[in-house]
């Protein structure tokens, strides 16, 4: 902001658009946008190459043209380049504020606080709302109490804080807070408490942007006016990017503005990186650790294997193997800090098992009754309890130890969840729903009801959105909290087996699903189209799981025994020709 100009200078405003024609004062007639000119020290110009150009009739613009040449003015003054700000609007014939709003922003910046309260007068009849002129002064007395505070001038903050900010009878919270600074014995201790970076230009900049959101924008643009509005269409750019998976500074200097933004295909994890053929038998579940450091992968060869990622490469290589599930594994749940790793069975098993990762030891093999089915299980977010149940009508809540602490009966629960909230369990059941169980105050409550059996369901990070796979349905996605059906996922082949799909990518802003057609189907959350399918696998996928950590790994289990590993495309062109020949996308 330019800091530099005469205070008591008021010019008049010298050129504006009306009807096409220009017209200047004979006072002013090179000084057109309203700001003082850092040529000659805040004073107006007395010569312009473009002071000809001025007096000529001008082609009329339209307001669209107006707002754009406005735009680039307050741009170009924010980088110094006054004189050209002058020249730009001379010549287009446009005011780049009102003179009233120049005035003002002058005074401000030069700390001149009655000149400025004076401009607000003037001010007033220019705001929508005239009441905004009590917050703005307030804000303006706000910044001279501190800066007198810190220039050490107590009686002076006190005048301003009994005579000027109180009489206004606005925030009278923040004026308590205000009088408690007089206490500070010096500045530092003063910006400390206030959270305020002192007299000067970075204080006085941050007091403007607040004060010009009570003017009209004819009157004064909106603080970087311009770099807003290209930043939102870099987002808007992004968010409407299929492919669009990596996190990207939120500022312009990262893009480039002169090209849209598109991701290509072969960025996204939809090629075949590894194939995992240690399991000997289907797998029928993988899960990446929340840390993303690790997978685990569960067979109906009664064994997991637990694999660890590289950091660097993304490879996985075979970690460790947990072995004694004699019914197989069909089902796997981190802990939150990812110390212990549940495993449970098919229907006909009644034991799971609690492995500590870390040593590789079992901590607890449960089983309540010979009559249980403990095919799903969920971790409380403490980390301390879990709760386990199957279709043949239980329902516990446990300790790390397997110790009994709660049960519901008659529930026949295919799959299970806890919310963040630490007390509401969802679980679905055999009457085509999902239910939200609340064992402190025993109360349930339906939340999703669905006209086919839900074979299982994940839930977003956030605990917003879940999704459902469905029995001959495919893959449906439902707003908890408002409980409404937001989507139906087409293309995926679901029929009664129990496939497990997961949210995915940066942001979660991806689906991913298996399918007894053999492959991997992944959408855009808001496309109910897939984006990509993946193929490779020969047999029914009945698990996806998306690295949470890395947003460009993901892993699929198989009954073809494998697991496989997706990246983005090799870098080898040989290899990116076979990847090609396993993977392609469909237009959405």
């Amino acid at each position: 902001m330019q800091a530099n100009g005469t205070g008591g200078q008021e010019p008049e405003p010298q050129v504006s658009c009306r009807n096409g024609e220009s017209s200047l004062s004979a006072a002013g007639a090179v000084h057109s946008n309203g700001l003082l000119s850092a040529a000659n020290n805040g004073l107006p110009s007395t010569e312009s190459p473009a002071l000809d150009t001025g007096l000529k009739k001008k082609k009329r613009l339209s307001q669209a043209d107006e707002d754009v040449i406005r735009l680039i003015g307050q741009h170009l003054h924010g980088l110094g380049l006054n004189q050209t700000v002058d020249l730009l609007m001379q010549e287009s014939g446009c005011r780049l504020e009102h003179p009233a709003a120049t005035k003002f922003r002058n005074h401000v910046m030069e700390g001149e606080w009655e000149k400025a309260e004076s401009d607000l007068n003037e001010l007033k009849a220019l705001m929508h709302s005239p009441g905004a002129v009590v917050r703005m002064k307030f804000l303006l007395l706000q910044q001279k109490y501190l800066e007198y505070l810190e220039d050490g001038k107590v009686l002076e903050a006190l005048q301003v804080l009994r005579a000027e900010l109180t009489p206004l009878k606005y925030n009278t919270e923040r004026i308590h807070i205000l009088s408690g600074y007089l206490m500070c014995s010096h500045s530092d201790d003063l910006r400390a408490k206030a959270e305020w970076e002192g007299k000067g230009t970075a204080s006085r900049s941050k007091l403007l942007d607040k004060l010009q959101t009570y003017l009209p924008p004819s009157v004064m643009l909106p603080p970087r006016r311009l770099q807003t509005l290209l930043r939102q269409a870099v987002e808007l750019q992004r968010d409407r990017c299929l492919y669009h998976n990596t996190k990207l500074d939120s500022g312009l200097d990262s893009v480039s503005l002169l090209i849209d933004h598109m991701c290509s295909r072969k960025q996204f994890p939809c090629y075949t990186q590894q194939i995992l053929t240690e399991h000997c038998n289907e797998v029928w579940f993988c899960k990446f650790s929340n840390d993303g450091t690790k997978l685990a992968s569960g067979s109906k060869d009664t064994t997991v294997i637990i694999w660890q990622v590289d950091p660097g490469t993304h490879q996985l290589r075979q970690l460790k193997t947990l072995e004694g599930h004699a019914y197989g594994v069909s089902y796997l749940a981190w802990s939150p800090d990812d110390t212990y790793l549940i495993a449970c069975g098919p229907d006909d098993c009644s034991e799971l098992w609690l492995w500590n990762v870390q040593t590789g030891e079992l901590r607890t093999k449960m089983s309540q009754s010979h009559e249980d089915s403990l095919t799903s299980v969920a971790w409380n977010p403490d980390g301390k309890r879990f709760v386990t149940g199957g279709q043949r009508g239980q329902f516990y809540q446990c300790d790390l130890d397997g110790n009994l602490l709660d049960s519901w009966e008659g529930v026949r629960v295919q799959c299970l969840w806890c919310l963040n909230d630490g007390r509401t369990v969802l679980a679905s059941d055999t009457h085509q729903r999902i239910r939200g169980y609340n064992f402190e105050d025993l109360t349930d409550r339906n939340i999703v009801q669905e006209d086919h059996p839900v074979m299982s369901f994940t839930v977003s990070r956030n605990g917003r959105l879940a999704l459902l796979n469905v029995a001959t349905q495919g893959v449906h996605l439902w707003d908890l909290q408002d409980r409404v059906l937001v989507r139906k996922y087409q293309g995926v082949t679901q029929g009664f087996y129990t496939i497990h799909s997961c949210f995915g990518g940066y942001n979660e802003d991806f689906i991913a699903s298996g399918s007894e057609d053999h492959k991997v189907y992944i959408w855009h959350k808001r496309s109910e189209l897939p984006i990509a399918e993946l193929t490779g696998h020969t047999r029914t996928v009945n698990c996806v799981s998306w690295n949470p950590v890395l947003p460009g790994l993901m892993a699929s289990a198989s009954d073809d025994g494998t697991v496989r590993v997706w990246g983005p495309a090799p870098f080898l062109e040989s290899q990116e020709n076979e990847a090609i020949n396993e993977c392609y996308s469909m237009d959405s």
